[in-house]
């Protein structure tokens, strides 16, 4: 079995930048496709309405803290979302408090299929010389990583 390598000397050297510098380029490289394919919805936008898709009867908290943004800009999201009819809010009791919920429409679904479609084509292309057991291993190694992360980083939402 493989040791951890010594501390490395420089931040530029550390996992912690390859995840970050991957992580920004990946968004980089998002926001263009969206941009180039004329998807109607922002990347935040899109990773609400998949959330939801997947969350059916989510409450705003709990999507702020899947897609890792603040209260205030989830609202925003859903506010536009829900203007496009592509989520609806209803109420709801959570704990004996009335909690405001959402639900994806079938308009929701039917857009979210359509970039889904468009999408997967040119994300798989930036993929195309990893193995499938690679990014396998790569997707159950981060999940892990930041599964440690959730536990020491301090998210007020």
């Amino acid at each position: 079995m493989k040791t951890k390598p010594d501390c490395k000397l420089h931040y530029t050297d550390s996992i912690h930048y390859e995840l970050e510098q991957t992580s920004r380029l990946m968004k980089k490289v998002t926001t263009q496709l969206f941009e180039k394919l004329e998807i109607g919805l922002s990347l935040d936008e899109y990773a609400a309405l998949d959330t939801v898709s997947v969350n059916a009867g989510i409450c705003q908290r709990d999507l702020a803290r899947l897609i890792l943004k603040d209260r205030a800009n989830t609202g925003r999201i859903l506010d536009s979302l829900e203007q496009k009819g592509f989520i609806t809010r209803f109420i709801d009791t959570k704990n004996n408090r009335l909690v405001k919920k959402m639900g994806i429409t079938e308009r929701g679904l039917k857009e979210l299929d359509t970039i889904n479609k468009k999408v997967k084509q040119y994300l798989e292309s930036v993929t195309k010389t990893i193995s499938d057991e690679d990014i396998e291993r790569v997707q159950e190694t981060l999940k892990s990583f930041r599964l440690e992360l959730e536990k020491v980083v301090e998210i007020n939402i």
